[in-house]
């Protein structure tokens, strides 16, 4: 029987080549999971209570609906912005108006015949007028010779040069007032997008948390916390991204857009409508691209979030992954996913590419309609050439505002497709509402439980019936103990009492209600919870315990009040002595998941927070599993103190803890086999009587050994006991920000802070640094690169070549009345070449963006990879930093690659041409008109110096926010990980009122980065205008002195503007540069991150004949993170090769530190680990750990199959069927395994929830069985087990122990009492050693050890 749950299943793709991006064979032929119904075959009414236990629809999201959460200050802010941003927009179209003005008084005024040239050559006016005849120059007049009977037709009328000189002044001014006003309105814009995108992100990731702590646990087991990680993180920003001043810009583009089609329609609405033509072509190409590019980037997504489950699983587990050495091979299934997101990733970029090309082919083919159509209005009187250039640059500009568009498009359609994802959680109506107000609350609570005819079955197993027909009755106030084998059902009995999941049929009632229809969160803040692998929070010891309090009537206690109760409850279940050891008592911080703790001391916490709100029903599934033999005892104890007048009911395998049980209930899968108290059941020898047997410690064969001390202590002893406890739990000191100095604590103290220090150390890199990484990475992709560029120069050279062209077509219009042939033959001329750039920038546009996405994709792709190999390379000490939790780490291998991203594809196309497109506009300028140029250019570093600052402020900004965003996304992920303990503590609200608090404090933070960006913005985008102003006031000095001629201030012109503006878009990706700056710092400093011990290191000899021999010589050790307390203190101790050794202990003695040791995840601060003589310091560490199996107190599965997690444990990746089976059967899992309907290749789950705790451990028994190990470390190896398995697993390890050095950390005396020698440790050293035999003839610490867990009382 199955006792947990499954996620979805998804396939697993294997890379057609063991070496991921160095070959070019590696498949791509994977798609996003689809899911299908798998409860077709069950009867509709249970096929329907299982369906919405874990379906959810999707519906795509609308760009509209980002702003979903906007309430109506935000709108008003939003609709400020906008109203901005359009008037922002409107300022070029208004330009234009100006532009053709100053057009035509340029045109008029070069066309003005100075007095020297006005009269044919050699003719020498005396004053007469009485001549009939006169010789003109024919240039200017349609005749040589005047005569004064016959009209003539004048060309152009005078232009006083002073005159010329004031209505340039006046039109300059224009140009200046635009600008200012640009300036004020690109600064309200943006930073007003800016800000609300950041207060609108953080809505959504916490409407995102809050929607997902209500969700049912069965949603859970489908989706993976690594998933909401990425959601939460990854998605969430992308989000930020397509709602922030990418919004401004485009509604400013879109502004210009429609503004110049609405002057080019009151200019002139034939010239308008016939170059619109082109504008109704690009807008098609983009409703459809669009919609493609979407798909693309949602499947994208769906791909990574696989990944990225996976990635959560690896790094929670790191300490198993270095054990077992599979970290290339964890590296390549991860990879595997990657492949989906690099496969959609270039698809949707292709789109965008052609969607760009098609863009630019519009924009100059506009403008060869333009030249065509143009000489013909202006003939026929109907235009001028201000006229035409106006319509022209209202709709050229039109135009280029849609390609400044395109690369931002990417951000609104990847947010658009990450909403869908976000929000399809958000909108999904949970079967089992923890949010749910409703319901009755019942007033004087009883306690007594009844589940009736109830059949259960998992939402992920839907072909195993858990229960079926199960009925049982708990009498209030009593203690029912569930005992049985591991799948029989006892955990979910406790999964259907908090309403975990629905029971397809039956009943469920508390004082005679059913539970369905009392209110949920009431209901759970009646009931307590301990679970078998004890959750802890990120936070202190007393904020821990205090959360047993919430929705309690407790709650709102005062402070003094509620710390009595909480350091009562501590005290009663025995960590009072140990929390005050600690430096700083309560409140020290137990680190992610408790980890800074020990297992006991874990659990010990977790039963203080349970009894600390004197809960009405206590459940506890297996709550002393994780203590120690002295702790159990007492805490034993406590909880039989704290089950009087309460209900409870007990999970146990270890019959010692629930023998004085009102009722024991075996069970068999899923149904009741027996009940009663122990001495009746012992009494019927039946079921329970065997697994008491089982569990019996071997009594001494000398009688006289126990005498009439055995069964229980003297009062002597009892009370030393206790004592001991009170002085021996003490917790190694967690390094917090307020630990103290410790330069007196000795040597190595100093030598451990020192290589943190080395390791936090913040490392300067330049940018060439980061572009030469960068470039270095991508370096297989280097002729990719080359032809992007070789694109991208064509592109930036279309910039002045459109100088070139307008200066030139401006021209040819002048010869309308002189030489109207003329005039047509060269305006066709340069619109034919505008066709050919068209063409040209359709196909380069086109071919760099997808070249550039294909390098990208293969870049991020490869970042990740090779971030996630380089994360499983570093030393356990490098995961014990705070810096460093799974939920921060996953965050990185989402963000960093994602930042990284954002200067790919388009955007990085769109940088390089900006580039190119500066440089070369200005060598025209400068060779055209060399003081035009040089004046106009020299005022182009002013923008970029704007930009330039404001990339700068951003990417400081970054730096500040990135450990703020860390920490909210590892304290969303710890939540989620932990979502059974959250939702029984009814802890919904804390967490996101805790969620809030911190993401509320970052938005704060950010407004003053805002500010400064956006007027560095707006100043570089006011810019262009004075440039512009500045450009005609001293073009026009320079034409009023005819120094140029309209030919050449034009083109000059033309290549100073488009090069200003080419400078401008550049540095509208500051954002995304900053982001990608600091992306690019974070993963080198990672690349570059040599850890001490370091799992590619070849150095170091290779054993050839392994023996086993083990030997601590004198081993003093600190952790790293906690250098202030000696966890191992002169440690000796010898294990000779083939022994089976134990190690014994109190909670946080050393054992388990003695096997990280053992296993080289730490070395130590003084002394040597030996192996067969050899200090394993100068073994090479692969193939050290290859002679090694660990199996750990708390087992680790990965989502796959059974085999795929058997088979990791094998070096030999093709291990046959046969071995694997032989294994399994040695760990007593064989049987259940053939009884599952997929056998072997049963999907586990992510982190192995589709099985209950003892089947996870006999399968990571069997992983480490696989192994052949010379070296077999058990660290509470069988612990999870119940104890028909246990026998028989104990059986097997001890027939796995022959031939090789076995290591088992032992709280259950029982499992080690055939060891060949047992080491007793207390406070870091070994005080007592030798066989069971011999330890209880010592009646020394083991004695009382064993003591504590005698089953029954000698007679």
């Amino acid at each position: 029987m199955v006792d947990a749950t499954v996620s979805e299943k998804t396939p697993t793709v294997t890379p057609s080549d063991t070496s991921p991006l160095l070959s070019k064979g590696v498949s791509t032929a994977f798609d996003a999971p689809v899911y299908s119904d798998e409860f077709s075959s069950l009867p509709p009414s249970e096929a329907e209570i299982l369906r919405e236990q874990v379906q959810h629809t999707e519906k795509s999201a609308s760009f509209m609906s980002l702003f979903r959460y906007a309430d109506t200050f935000d709108k008003l802010l939003l609709l400020f912005g906008g109203l901005t941003a359009l008037a922002e927009g409107c300022m070029r179209p208004l330009m234009t108006i100006v532009f053709g003005q100053v057009t035509d008084l340029f045109s008029n005024y070069t066309r003005y015949i100075p007095y020297e040239e006005f009269y044919s050559p050699g003719f020498n006016y005396t004053g007469s007028h009485n001549s009939t005849t006169y010789g003109y120059n024919e240039t200017y007049y349609n005749q040589t010779v005047y005569n004064s009977t016959e009209s003539y037709n004048y060309m152009n009328e005078y232009i006083d040069p002073d005159y010329f000189q004031r209505e340039v002044n006046r039109l300059t001014v224009y140009f200046v007032i635009i600008g200012i006003a640009d300036v004020a309105l690109s600064y309200f814009s943006t930073y007003l997008f800016i800000d609300r995108g950041e207060v609108l992100s953080a809505r959504i990731r916490e409407k995102y948390l809050e929607a997902t702590l209500r969700q049912n646990i069965g949603y859970f087991d489908k989706v993976g916390t690594g998933e909401i990680t990425s959601r939460i993180s990854a998605d969430a920003i992308l989000i930020q991204e397509g709602i922030s001043e990418k919004v401004g810009y485009c509604v400013a583009n879109f502004a210009t857009l429609i503004a110049g089609f609405i002057v080019g329609m009151v200019r002139s609405y034939k010239l308008a409508l016939i170059l619109s033509s082109m504008l109704i072509m690009m807008m098609f190409s983009f409703a459809i691209g669009s919609q493609k590019m979407k798909s693309a980037i949602r499947r994208s997504l769906s791909g990574y979030s696989v990944g990225g489950t996976l990635a959560e699983e690896v790094l929670a587990s790191v300490r198993n992954v270095q054990a077992f050495g599979i970290q290339e091979r964890l590296a390549l299934r991860y990879d595997s996913h990657l492949v989906v997101t690099e496969k959609y990733g270039l698809r949707a970029g292709i789109c965008l590419g052609i969607m760009s090309g098609i863009l630019w082919f519009g924009i100059f083919g506009a403008d060869a309609i333009a030249f065509f159509t143009a000489p013909m209005y202006i003939q026929q009187g109907e235009l001028t050439t201000g006229i035409v250039v106006t319509v022209l640059l209202t709709i050229t500009h039109g135009a280029f505002a849609m390609s400044h568009i395109a690369p931002h498009f990417k951000a609104f359609t990847s947010a658009t497709a990450a909403a869908t994802k976000i929000y399809s959680t958000i909108d999904r109506v949970s079967a089992i509402d923890s949010k749910d107000a409703s319901g009755d609350k019942i007033e004087n609570i009883n306690g007594e439980i009844e589940l009736k005819n109830i059949k259960f079955i998992y939402p992920s197993r839907p072909n195993v019936v858990v229960l079926d027909d199960f009925s049982l009755k708990i009498p209030a106030g009593k203690t029912v103990a569930l005992v049985g084998a591991s799948g029989s059902g006892k955990s979910t009995i406790v999964g259907v009492i908090e309403r975990f999941y629905k029971p397809v049929k039956g009943q469920v009632t508390l004082d005679g209600h059913d539970i369905t229809s009392l209110n949920l969160r009431w209901m759970r803040s009646t009931i307590s919870l301990v679970s078998q692998e004890p959750t802890l929070f990120s936070t202190t010891v007393y904020e821990n315990v205090e959360q047993g309090l919430i929705g309690s009537p407790y709650e709102n206690l005062s402070a003094i009040e509620k710390r009595e109760l909480i350091v009562e409850a501590c005290k009663q279940a025995n960590a009072l002595s140990f929390i005050e050891a600690l430096p700083d008592g309560f409140n020290t911080n137990v680190g992610e998941r408790g980890f800074l703790l020990s297992g006991g001391q874990k659990q010990r916490i977790a039963i203080a927070r349970a009894i600390v709100s004197n809960p009405k029903i206590l459940l506890l599934d297996e709550a002393t599993s994780a203590l120690d033999t002295k702790s159990e005892g007492i805490v034993q104890e406590a909880l039989d103190r704290a089950a009087k007048n309460r209900t409870t009911i007990v999970i146990a395998h270890r019959l010692s803890t629930i023998k004085d049980a009102d009722m024991i209930v075996v069970m068999k899968r899923g149904e009741i086999i027996e009940t009663g108290t122990h001495n009746e059941l012992i009494a019927r020898k039946s079921d329970y009587y065997d697994l008491v047997q089982s569990q019996k410690i071997e009594k001494q064969k000398k009688a006289t050994i126990y005498g009439e001390e055995i069964g229980s202590l003297s009062s002597e002893t009892s009370s030393t006991l206790d004592e001991k406890l009170d002085n021996e739990e003490i917790l190694e000191k967690v390094k917090t920000k307020a630990s103290v100095k410790v330069r007196d604590l000795g040597s190595d103290v100093e030598d451990v802070e020192n290589e943190a220090a080395e390791v936090t150390n913040e490392s300067g890199y330049s940018i060439p640094d980061l572009v030469k990484f960068i470039a270095g990475l991508s370096q297989s992709e280097n002729s990719y690169v080359y032809m992007g560029v070789f694109c991208s120069v064509i592109q930036g050279l279309s910039y002045p070549a459109l100088g070139e062209f307008y200066g030139h077509a401006i021209q040819g219009l002048q010869f309308v009345l002189s030489d109207p042939g003329r005039m047509y033959s060269e305006t066709y001329k340069y619109a034919g070449l505008f066709i050919f750039l068209a063409v040209l920038l359709c196909a380069t546009t086109a071919s760099a963006i997808s070249l550039y996405t294909y390098v990208a994709q293969r870049l991020i792709r490869r970042i990740r990879y090779q971030m996630f190999r380089r994360f499983l390379r570093q030393d356990i000490a490098f995961f014990d930093l705070d810096e460093n939790t799974t939920g921060t780490l996953t965050m990185s291998l989402a963000r960093e690659a994602q930042s990284i991203d954002g200067l790919s594809g388009a955007t990085f196309g769109q940088i390089m041409n900006s580039i190119v497109n500066v440089i070369s506009s200005a060598t025209l300028a400068i060779i055209v008109a060399w003081n035009l140029g040089l004046v106009c250019v020299a005022c182009v570093p002013l923008m970029v110096l704007s930009g330039f600052f404001r990339f700068w402020v951003i990417a400081k900004f970054e730096e500040t926010v990135k450990k703020s965003h860390e920490a909210s996304a590892s304290y969303a992920c710890e939540a989620a990980s932990a979502i059974k303990t959250v939702i029984s503590l009814t802890r919904e609200d804390d967490v996101c009122e805790h969620y809030h608090d911190a993401l509320h404090a970052q938005t704060l933070k950010s407004r003053v980065a805002s500010r400064k960006s956006a007027i560095l913005y707006a100043v570089a985008q006011g810019m262009q205008y004075f440039i512009t102003a500045l450009a005609f006031w001293y073009g026009g000095n320079l034409l009023r002195i005819r120094q140029y001629g309209l030919l050449e201030f034009y083109i000059a012109y033309m290549a100073v503007i488009f090069g200003a503006q080419g400078a401008g878009i550049v540095f509208s990706f500051a954002s995304d540069m900053g982001k990608a700056r600091l992306a690019a710092i974070n993963v080198k400093k990672l690349f570059d991150r040599v850890p001490e011990i370091d799992a590619w290191s070849t150095e170091g000899t290779k054993s050839e004949n392994v023996e086993g021999n083990i030997e601590f010589k004198d081993v003093v050790f600190r952790y790293p993170t906690r250098p202030q307390v000696r966890v191992l203190n002169s440690l000796n101790l010898r294990i000779k090769k083939g022994e089976y050794v134990a190690l014994v202990g109190a909670s946080g003695c050393g054992k388990s530190t003695t096997i990280g040791l053992i296993e080289s995840f730490y070395r130590p601060n003084g002394g040597q680990v030996l192996l067969d003589g050899v200090d394993i310091r100068d073994l090479n560490l692969n193939e050290y750990r290859s002679h090694i199996a660990l199996v750990s107190q708390e087992p680790t599965l990965y989502a796959g199959s059974i085999r795929d997690n058997v088979k990791l444990g094998s070096p030999d990746e093709n291990v046959s069927d046969e071995v694997m089976i032989a294994v399994c059967k040695q760990a007593n899992i064989h049987d259940f395994i053939m009884s599952l309907p997929d056998g072997y290749d049963t999907l586990v789950g992510s982190k192995g929830t589709l099985l209950s705790g003892g089947q996870k451990q006999r399968v990571a028994i069997a992983r480490a069985l696989i192994r052949e190990p010379k070296i077999l470390l058990l660290d509470e190896a069988t612990s999870a087990l119940d104890s028909e398995s246990e026998k028989v697993v104990q059986a097997a390890l001890d027939e796995a122990a022959k031939g090789r050095t076995t290591i088992a950390v032992a709280h259950r005396l029982s499992t080690i009492q055939n060891a060949d020698v047992i080491f007793v440790f207390d406070q870091g050293v070994v005080v007592e050693q030798g066989s069971h035999q011999e330890l209880l003839g010592k009646r020394g610490k083991y004695y009382e050890l064993v003591q504590m867990q005698a089953l029954e009382e000698m007679q």
